[in-house]
């Protein structure tokens, strides 16, 4: 019986175990998992639901403990491996343990990045105590565990965390403040016009925005007593709370010190191995492949499908992930793909660029297409075309004639731009899991009741959650009889 261990019991690490004892059902595998945080698996992707209150943290568990016991996996949480020693193909455990091995899986995630702000981090290393970061349950608690007393919040990053804690916040009564140093919001998946938009909208929905600001200094002695930062410019803004979403670095000081080749995150080839030690895999935001290291939930889920099968002596590889960002916040609609910064088009006849903004309604819709494929697109406050614009970025499909179909609804077909219940079977409709709607209705038919069914069936809305609408709308026109919670 082969030995595997995995490092790292997030959504890439357990996701992973669930698809090899899918493929193992000899149990040909002895199991261990270790995870640093002491929660059963959940779902880091909708954190920013439960810091709003819209979840719970019950509700964002996504393997639940008894399972492991159930298939005879052994879970170990709130215990960390310190160190590798690859010539005896075993770990030493925080707990004093030597554990062997045959396969190391390394699902380490990543650790959030603090910046050198004076008064954010104590002389013990530790962070102050009005400070936070915003990458953990334990993270989410202690923002939470301090609303009663915190009336003004500063969040330091106006990327995906930053935004989502911010809207979390705002939507608990907090006068939220976020200082970003670029010069639109999201930066690296918006252009100039769209961030413009998002930071209108986010000022509607009680977030004031500031860019091209850096935070030099969190300090006391603020009127009355209280505390505040002040900014580069000399700017001072109240904080009863700093909350740091500056950004990740993926946690690979582990392989590095067992003598690992690292670059920004584990080097691994198309079946998620190191490329230095064949016994020793990577996945998720530890893993670097083809120079590229994936900070989102598709791709690792993607990784450990592929590394699951691998082991399992299949023949899957892995070839890189085309990513779709969205924005988890009450109130905004926004999804990004593809090159997104795209512009001047005069020298390029193989180029074109759809755009449409009315920002007095939220809306900025931007679609960029080569050779008659859709390359990258923008679609905020659209709902109602973001999911034909994916499919056709997806599938790299031909755009319909009529253009003007990508960005209105209703013009004329646009290749996939139907109602929900109509969509046909091969039409993808969780894109974080490749669950198609002809997955779903099956499952429906096969007795699903309710979206909470189609979820444990299907893992359809377990990823971001933008797909539940229309799950929701599947099953209601495959089960018409079935009620279906707005």
């Amino acid at each position: 019986m082969r030995r595997i261990m995995v490092v790292g019991h997030g959504m890439a690490g357990s996701r992973f175990v669930q698809e090899l004892r899918a493929r193992d059902q000899g149990r040909r595998f002895e199991v261990t998992v270790f995870g640093a945080e002491p929660e059963a698996a959940y779902n880091r992707v909708l954190l920013s639901s439960v810091l709003a209150g819209s979840l719970t943290p019950a509700e964002i568990e996504t393997v639940p403990s008894a399972w492991y016991a159930a298939e005879d996996v052994e879970l170990r949480t709130g215990v960390e491996v310190g160190r590798i020693d690859r010539r005896r193909r075993r770990v030493l455990t925080t707990a004093g343990e030597h554990v062997g091995y045959d396969h190391l899986v390394l699902a380490t995630g990543s650790r959030p990045w603090v910046p050198p702000v004076d008064g954010l981090v104590g002389d013990d290393g530790e962070l102050d105590r009005d400070v936070v970061v915003f990458r953990t349950l334990a993270d989410c608690r202690a923002m939470l565990s301090r609303l009663g007393r915190v009336r003004y919040a500063v969040v330091l990053g106006g990327g995906l965390l930053g935004l989502e804690a911010a809207r979390g916040l705002a939507g608990r009564g907090v006068d939220v403040e976020v200082v970003h140093p670029a010069d639109r919001l999201m930066e690296r998946q918006l252009d100039l016009d769209s961030g413009r938009v998002l930071a209108r909208t986010l000022r509607g929905l009680g977030v004031r925005v500031r860019l091209n600001a850096q935070a030099v200094r969190f300090t006391d002695g603020w009127g009355g007593g209280g505390r505040g930062v002040r900014l580069d410019d000399g700017t001072r803004l109240p904080a009863d709370l700093v909350v740091v979403a500056c950004g990740v670095r993926p946690n690979s000081a582990l392989a590095a010190a067992a003598g690992l080749d690292v670059g920004r995150a584990v080097v691994v080839d198309e079946t998620m191995t190191s490329v230095t030690d064949p016994a020793i895999h990577a996945i998720g935001e530890c893993a670097q492949y083809d120079g590229q290291v994936y900070g989102l939930v598709q791709p690792a889920w993607e990784q450990a499908a592929v590394l699951a099968d691998v082991l399992a002596g299949g023949p899957a590889r892995y070839g890189g992930s085309a990513i779709v960002t969205r924005l988890k916040a009450a109130g905004v609609d926004l999804a990004a793909m593809g090159e997104t910064d795209v512009d001047d088009f005069a020298a390029d006849d193989g180029l074109e660029v759809l755009r449409f903004a009315d920002p007095a309604r939220g809306t900025y819709q931007k679609v960029v297409i080569r050779d008659d494929r859709v390359t990258g697109a923008i679609m905020l406050g659209g709902p109602e075309t973001v999911g034909a614009v994916t499919q056709l970025f997806d599938r790299a499909a031909p755009v319909p004639a009529d253009r003007r179909a990508l960005i209105f609804p209703g013009v004329v077909d646009a290749g996939g731009a139907v109602d929900p219940a109509d969509l046909p079977d091969d039409h993808t409709v969780c894109r974080c899991n490749g669950v198609t709607a002809g997955r779903v209705r099956a499952a429906c038919e096969a007795g699903a009741d309710t979206v909470a069914d189609l979820a444990a069936t299907t893992r359809a809305t377990t990823g971001c959650g933008g797909c539940r609408s229309d799950v929701a709308a599947l099953l209601s026109a495959t089960r018409p009889t079935v009620e279906v919670p707005a």
